[in-house]
């Protein structure tokens, strides 16, 4: 069951990871483009954010679950080291991006808040992993990095709730208000389980 689980995650992470590069090839209208004003499709700095936000969180989202293959944590500890760091780069720039474009969610300040939270969130659980790692502080990272990777999971969560929303609400206004906050709460409440499940085996195995 449990690889079964993560062969769904690591497929369902690469799908939304590349997901972004249909951006290159479609018309600009495209998805959530579509409920954007034309003078904002204009302005150059929120364009520069929202593909720095899809491309570089897309990145993110296409390498983070490597880092949670023990084998290759223990094996090969200096690649885990690249990869982490590369996570961590890719996190700051999208989380920023993304708080930036936050402010212009489609939904309104319900939506806002719900992106902006979620950006600020990203970004402090993946600097502080990224601290744990830095000061030898090995269990804290590896929660501080569940919590991240529950966060930049989000973007495949949202793709799944929002239809599902849609249909059931009848309104997409409605939809992307909730989605904002149900793309990612519920994401640490399983991370959150899952870190002390963890822990809780580790004291067993101890005593």
């Amino acid at each position: 069951m449990k690889k079964i689980i993560k062969v769904i995650l690591a497929l369902l992470s690469t799908i939304i990871g590349l997901y972004p590069f249909v951006y290159l090839f479609v018309n600009r209208k495209f998805g959530l483009l579509s409920s954007k004003s034309s003078d904002l499709l204009a302005d150059t700095i929120w364009n520069i954010a929202f593909y720095s936000h899809i491309f570089f969180g897309g990145v993110a989202l296409l390498i983070g679950w490597i880092q949670f293959n023990k084998k290759i944590r223990i094996s090969r500890s200096e690649l885990h080291k690249r990869i982490g760091k590369t996570y961590v780069i890719m996190v700051f720039i999208s989380g920023v991006s993304g708080i930036y474009i936050g402010f212009f969610a489609t939904g309104g300040i319900i939506a806002s808040l719900g992106f902006i939270c979620l950006g600020i969130l990203w970004i402090y659980t993946t600097v502080k992993g990224y601290w744990y790692a830095k000061t030898v502080r090995i269990s804290q990272h590896q929660t501080m990095m569940y919590y991240s990777y529950a966060a930049c999971f989000s973007a495949v969560t949202l793709r799944i709730w929002l239809p599902i929303l849609h249909t059931f609400i009848g309104d997409f206004i409605i939809a992307y208000q909730i989605v904002a906050w149900l793309c990612w709460i519920p994401n640490l409440i399983f991370a959150y389980y899952l870190v002390g499940k963890i822990k809780s085996r580790l004291v067993v195995s101890s005593i």
